[in-house]
């Protein structure tokens, strides 16, 4: 089964992750603020890893990340995905977003991750999904509960904590 390689929420537009977007990515990567909570700025060899990880994933599952634009003068706001995650309880398929800070407190955030999810739930038919964040980043927390995530428990990954949302759909799962 393959999502949509685009599709639009009512401001953004979320496009397929390409290798060309690498610049972009890179540039998301070195912005302090940005990546603030999600583990630090990293270098190019860090990103041509995110980029040839992810790249794989859309090639081997038909869904992962995708660039966001936002609608109102086509400027790259972030990046939103859905993909498989292993963590201790085995695999997972996970929410995730990060806009740059310019658009924050727009409710952006609330508005992809949410689209995201109605994919997960209509097209991958998933019995539940989960979500990330470090126990520091309320902003992200607050996303995730006004989507429906609650939380299910701490965790460390990847050497640090992180809390583990999930939200569970009613109907039969499908394996992604």
């Amino acid at each position: 089964m393959t999502f949509p390689e685009s599709f639009a929420s009512s401001r953004l537009l979320a496009r397929r992750l390409q290798p060309e977007d690498a610049s972009e990515i890179h540039r998301m990567h070195q912005d302090p603020e940005q990546m603030a909570l999600l583990g630090g700025v990293r270098d190019e060899q860090q990103t041509a890893a995110y980029m040839a990880r992810n790249l794989a994933h859309w090639s081997r599952y038909g869904f992962g990340p995708w660039l966001l634009i936002f609608r109102e003068d086509d400027r790259v706001a972030g990046r939103a995905l859905l993909r498989h995650l292993t963590l201790e309880t085995g695999d997972e398929v996970e929410v995730g977003y990060s806009l740059h800070p310019v658009f924050w407190g727009r409710g952006l955030a609330t508005e992809i991750a949410g689209a995201c999810l109605e994919w997960a739930r209509t097209d991958l038919r998933l019995a539940s999904v989960v979500a990330l964040t470090r126990p520091d980043n309320i902003r992200s927390q607050r996303v995730l509960t006004k989507i429906g995530m609650q939380i299910e428990r701490q965790i460390v990954h990847e050497g640090e904590p992180h809390l583990v949302f999930r939200i569970r759909f009613d109907g039969p799962a499908v394996d992604a």
